[in-house]
Parts: structure tokens; sequence; C-alpha cells
């Protein structure tokens, strides 16, 4: 007789009577039962955010999963994110750390990873009042709308050609653009150029690689063998994006020293240089380049994805984009290229870009939060060690929240004060406390006047009306949720 079935059913009852008493001796927080080995791993399938939310829905929204050895607990409501991440937002302010970012020794020095310590909080204190400060903004908008014109002189050529834009490979491209302009009043690449294939391959090969499903990051006795070889392509994308950063910043240096009178620009490099110039910095030279490989890459992964799912929206429609046209009219006249400081004037456009974000955030779990200390959250204990995810994508989607929660009605914001920019819970698609986005000042300029330009000065059409919009679903790409198919629509003059 075959002993191995008996033998792996009673393994199996006896891993299962284990893990439910400890769980209940322990009272941690409910969900559905780990295998042995994997844990809940074979549950997740390719969108695990939208199962997470389906499982939330039988479990609450405290829930935990076995993810190979690492705990995970799943916080799918607007009450208890705000637990996490104000009321006990310094015990949930660590960081689970995937392999990948361990290249170029990115975790040590990263903003994004550090604990919150003396250099996490002097990184932060420079992109708040520096960086992103309102008044950096108002400095650096001549350069972005330099970029804005870009867009708009591509967007002309291909409506008299006929031709269709890909929205993401655009957005891409204007983001990249707007963000370099900011940080270092330059041109990073330019439309129909070889030299954008290169930038997008290196940042979306490290935006890609952080978010590779990699067994050594729920297995770590696999890290020091790299089976996927996630670690070495980690380090040949990082190290080719801190290249390129670094000599921009060598660069400004030279400049600097051969021309000490010359005017300075209104970007971020002129700070750099005064930081790393000033007798009171305790920062290093590699932090800023770390830092800036943060913003990079964040950065222009999300506003580009997020680009591109409000174009679809407003393309599948119609109404709606004839609702922010209008309004883009009644504001802006003849003007082609939006200024920033008109925003307050367009709350419709508002509404538009705060409703995909709520359908469509483009980290629907946001980063990774760890818990530093044992806490007990809604009665349930939260051990140290254990990895927390909040799902913005399940609060977006969630019917006791929002009314009609899958269709796309900006209208909702108009009678309404939440806003994304973390003191609402129901929409943090940056975040929110102390880990909320430090870019999220620019991202929001980039998104509404991205929106503004495309959608003010054209009208638009699928470049194959035979493919319904509604088949193109969402794929996890990296950390973000990209469309399946690629958007590309045709601008022209009705």
């Amino acid at each position: 007789m075959d002993t191995f079935p008996l033998l792996a059913a009673l393994f199996f009852i006896g891993a299962a009577t284990w893990f439910i008493s400890s769980r209940r001796r322990r009272n941690l927080p409910p969900g559905p039962f780990p295998y042995p080995i994997v844990g809940n791993m074979l549950q997740l399938g390719a969108q695990p955010h939208e199962t997470f939310a389906k499982l939330s829905k039988k479990y609450g929204p405290l829930m935990s999963v076995h993810l190979g050895s690492l705990y995970t607990v799943i916080v799918s409501s607007p009450e208890m994110a705000k637990e996490i991440m104000l009321k006990y937002g310094t015990v949930f302010s660590g960081r689970t750390v995937a392999q990948a970012v361990h290249a170029c020794d990115h975790d040590k020095i990263s903003m994004g990873f550090l604990p919150i310590g003396a250099e996490w909080r002097d990184m932060r204190k420079i992109c708040k009042e520096q960086m992103f400060s309102h008044q950096s903004m108002e400095d650096s908008q001549g350069l972005r709308k330099q970029k804005l014109q870009q867009l708009l002189d591509h967007a002309h050529r291909c409506s008299e050609q006929g031709r269709a834009i890909d929205i993401r490979e655009a957005a891409f491209i204007t983001t990249l653009n707007l963000m370099s302009a900011t940080l270092f009043s330059m041109q990073a690449t330019e439309f129909d150029s070889k030299v954008t294939m290169e930038f997008k391959e290196i940042i979306e090969g490290v935006a890609s690689i952080v978010g590779v499903p990699n067994f050594a990051d729920y297995f770590p006795i696999l890290r020091p063998f790299d089976p996927q070889g996630v670690k070495r392509r980690a380090d040949v994308y990082f190290g080719r994006l801190l290249a390129l950063i670094e000599g921009y910043l060598n660069d400004r240096i030279q400049f600097r020293k051969a021309n000490p009178d010359a005017p300075k620009k209104d970007d971020f490099l002129e700070t750099l240089v005064d930081i790393l110039n000033s007798n009171d910095n305790k920062l290093k030279t590699d932090h800023l380049l770390h830092l800036m490989l943060d913003l990079f890459v964040g950065g222009s992964e999300t506003s580009t994805t997020e680009i591109e799912w409000i174009m679809e929206e407003l393309v599948a429609h119609p109404d709606k984009m004839a609702k922010v046209k209008a309004e883009l009219k009644s504001v802006m006249g003849d003007e082609k290229v939006v200024d920033e400081s008109l925003m307050p004037r367009l709350p419709y456009l508002q509404a538009v870009v705060k409703e995909s974000m709520r359908l469509h955030p483009p980290g629907p779990l946001l980063l990774p939060r760890k818990a530093e200390s044992d806490q007990v959250v809604n009665g349930y204990l939260i051990p140290k060690g254990t990895q927390v995810l909040i799902n913005a994508w399940a609060m977006g989607r969630d019917s006791t929240i929002w009314n009609n929660p899958d269709a796309f009605q900006p209208e909702r914001f108009l009678d309404n004060k939440i806003d994304f920019k973390g003191q609402d819970y129901e929409l943090i698609p940056f975040g929110s406390g102390r880990r909320v986005c430090p870019g999220m000042p620019l991202a929001n300029r980039m998104l509404h006047t991205v929106t503004a330009t495309l959608v003010h000065n054209f009208d638009w059409k699928l470049e194959r009306p035979d493919a319904p919009l509604a088949e193109h679903q969402g794929v996890l790409f990296g950390f973000a949720v990209r469309r399946a198919v690629p958007l590309r629509i045709v601008p022209y003059k009705a």
C-alpha cells in the first residue's frame, strides 16, 4: 500500500490544525488558509489587488495572507488605512525591501526605503522645502510650459498626417521632459528619437524589475543564490540610470566652477550643488543621486500610466470629454498651452483626474510597509516584521464608499471636498502620512497640464474603432497597473 497520500493528508491536517490554533491563540487578522510552504501565493493570480479586494469582502478590511514565508496584512478600508498610516504611522513606517532594491545599495541610501531617521529627515526636508516647495514649482513653471509646447507640436504633426499617437509613449516622453526641466533645466529625450528608446529602456527596466515576482523575496533562504537573476539585472538597470544622473550633476558642478558669475538656473540641480558645497551638509552625493533615481522612476512610471488611463476614460466617454473641452475653452480661450496658475479655475478637469485615480490608482497596493514592533489594530495583533499592503484599488471600487463605483463619473467630485493629497483616506493614490509621495506637487501639475494640452487642442478618435476599449484590461507592470493594450488614438480638428 502506498502510504504517501495518507502521510500527505496527515501533514496537511496537522498543518491546518496548527495554523488555526496559532492564529486564534495570537488573535491575528483573519484570512484564507495557507498551503504548506507556498502559503496563499497560488491564490493571487495575475491581479493580486483584485484578488485581495474579493477576499476582503469575506475576511474583512484587515486581512492576513502568507506569501511564502512573508506574513502580510492587507488593508482595504479608509478607516483601517487611517489607523495604519496616521494613528500608528510610526509603528508602520518601515519598508519591506525587495531583493531588486538592494541593487547598487539603493536600499541603504534611498529615501523611499530608508528607516525614519536623520538621513531620511534631511532628504525629506530637501524635497519639501526646496525641490517641491510652492516657490520652486512656480520658478520652474516656464520650463515645463516649453515641454508642453513640444507635446502640442508633436500632436499637430500627427494630426496633419492622420497618424495615431501612442499615448503611453507620448506621455512618457512629456513626463520625462517635464521632470528633467524641473530638476535639471534640460530635455531628457525627444519625440521620434532613438535616444527616447534608450531612456525608456533604462527607466522601464528599473520600474519593472522592482515589481518582478521574485521567489527570493518570499523565501529568504534563496536570496544568496538569486535564482531568477533579478538582483543581477537590477544592478545593471540601476547602475545605468545612476550614471546618467551623476553625469548631469558633474556637468553642472564643472559649469559652476568654470562660470562662477553666471546666473543660477531655476532648477533642483542648482540646489544640489549648493547643498554639496555647504559646510553644514550631512548628506553625501550618493544620497542625492539615489533620491533623483527614485523621483525619475516613480514619477515617470506613475504619471505616464495615469495620463494614459485619463485619456482612455475621456475617449470612452465623449460626453465627459466635451465637458472638459468646454471648461478649458471658457478659461483658456485661444491660448494653446494651459498656465498652471489656472488650475483652480478648472474644477471639472480636476474632477476628471481624481475620478481616474480613484478607478485606476497607478500603484494599486502602494509601496509596502513593515511593522517595526508588535501592534494591536482593531482588536487584532499585527506582529513585528509583518508586511502591510494598503489596497488603494479596493477602496476606490468599494460600493459602501462610492455610489456606482465601477462607473466613470467625475461629477461625484464636484459636490465634495475629497482630494488625493493624503488627508482623505478614501482616495490615497500617493499614500499618506510620513511616507506620502514627496513628488506629489509636481505630479499633480503634470497630470492636469498634460491632459489639458491634449484635450483643449484636438478632438480624438480610436485608431481602430473596431477594438472596444472595454476589452483593454489593466495588467500589472512592476508596481503600476498599465493598460494591457497601449492606447493609440488619432488627434484631429473637428
